[in-house]
């Protein structure tokens, strides 16, 4: 694996034979997460499959001419054609190898997968999430001598990690930069000695063995587990959004902002997220037209004050997105005013959605006691409905969720595990 520049594209992709070609950024948490699966299947499949990287920031030409618009991106190529749909944002490795073993003969293939060994490792305790509940318990944990293992498909730090700014957390008096804030976090609980496997795909879980299955071929098992694995963005649902997803669309400002330096953009949403998110990126963007579906911004009243003092945000109140379209290079957005049902179309460079969270629960949803919105319900000391299972941070049913109360919640479940191991 090695990396290349704009000037080299033509005879290391374009006449290279086979090649997949990463698309990355600085301070992009994704990218990072990509990055050590890109590295280890480099190593099943270098010897078929030419494995290149390039510097999206430094090669904003290029990457404009490929469709390329946010970060990271995979494309692939054979014989200088590049193939079918790329890949971007949180890329799975399981994604990869899907590309990757539809560019080579079966019995390639075959012989690639004959290569991955079955691995199975044991700890006391398996924290699934890596956010700050989840570190926060990893460490409680380390320091009670109990062999932990934090596990998480992204890189640790979780949601605070792009966020752009923190400016509520103790014990800090100026704002500090949520990248920074969740990886003094890690490094912390990483020096403790909590065991970490970050930016895998969790192939299967199963509470009642206590057993979770990592890439497809590694096996962990633990005495207790804590499912600290949070939120993700909420999708509109509406045409045109799955396809422009790394396109024009992105639910990330930290790590997408950037590429919007003097251009247009469109925000839809208007809680905290939203209204927080598109004050960034009017940092670099000339022009912000947020699309909300209510008569006024539901975020907190010195965020919203700050937001409608901005020159460059144009707010579009009782709005709804119907359909999102991309022509000429530009990002079409059909939207409908909810008081006349007349629609229009707004034009950008691209396009940011914010409209809130719902909870990771799809490997175990019909294993724990769900509320109503389905998040798991756990008792005071964040044991949830199935014996030795906790829960901790955002995923819960809780009414706040924040940083702070999501270390507290990984403090006491990391307490009660460490009486009952002890």
């Amino acid at each position: 694996m090695r990396e290349i520049t704009s000037s080299e594209f033509e005879m290391e992709v374009l006449e290279g034979g086979k090649v997949v070609l990463d698309f990355y950024s600085t301070e992009c948490p994704p990218c990072e997460a990509l990055a050590p699966k890109f590295e280890g299947l480099a190593g099943l499949y270098g010897n078929d499959v030419k494995f290149l990287k390039i510097f999206r920031q430094q090669n904003r030409e290029l990457a404009e001419k490929l469709g390329v618009s946010s970060s990271p991106t995979l494309l692939f190529f054979d014989q200088g054609k590049q193939l079918s749909e790329s890949l971007s944002g949180g890329i799975k490795r399981r994604d990869i190898i899907e590309k990757l073993d539809a560019m080579l003969p079966e019995s390639k293939v075959k012989a690639i997968k004959e290569k991955i060994k079955p691995e199975i490792s044991d700890f006391d305790v398996l924290i699934l999430g890596a956010g700050p509940g989840g570190l926060t318990a990893g460490l409680y944990l380390c320091q009670s001598k109990i062999n932990t293992v934090l596990i998480d498909i992204a890189l640790p730090g979780g949601q605070v990690s792009t966020t752009h700014e923190v400016s509520n957390y103790p014990g800090f008096i100026e704002p500090q930069r949520g990248f920074m804030l969740s990886h003094n976090m890690s490094e912390q609980t990483k020096l403790c000695g909590t065991s970490y496997k970050v930016a895998v795909d969790v192939s299967s879980v199963d509470l009642e063995k206590k057993e979770i299955v990592l890439d497809e071929f590694e096996t962990v098992r633990a005495k207790r587990i804590i499912v600290a694995t949070g939120t993700s963005p909420n999708l509109c649902g509406i045409p045109g959004e799955k396809e422009y997803k790394g396109k024009g669309i992105s639910y990330c400002a930290t790590c997408d902002a950037k590429y919007y330096e003097n251009k247009e953009v469109i925000v839809i949403g208007g809680g905290n997220s939203a209204v927080e998110e598109a004050d960034f990126i009017s940092k670099f963007a000339s022009k912000i037209t947020m699309v909300h579906q209510f008569a006024e911004f539901t975020a907190n009243k010195q965020a919203v004050e700050k937001l409608l003092a901005n020159p460059k945000i144009t707010p579009m109140f009782m709005h709804e997105p119907r359909s999102i379209m991309k022509a000429d290079g530009k990002m079409h957005v059909e939207v409908e005013n909810l008081q006349t049902k007349e629609r229009s179309t707004l034009v950008s460079d691209g396009i940011f959605i914010f409209i809130g969270m719902k909870p990771n629960i799809d490997l175990f949803r019909n294993k724990l006691e769900l509320d109503k919105w389905g998040y798991i319900k756990t008792n005071e000391d964040m044991q949830t409905s199935l014996p030795g299972i906790y829960a901790v941070g955002d995923v819960i049913s809780k009414k706040y969720r924040q940083i702070t109360t999501a270390v507290a919640d990984g403090t006491i479940a990391a307490i009660a595990i460490a009486k009952e191991l002890n």
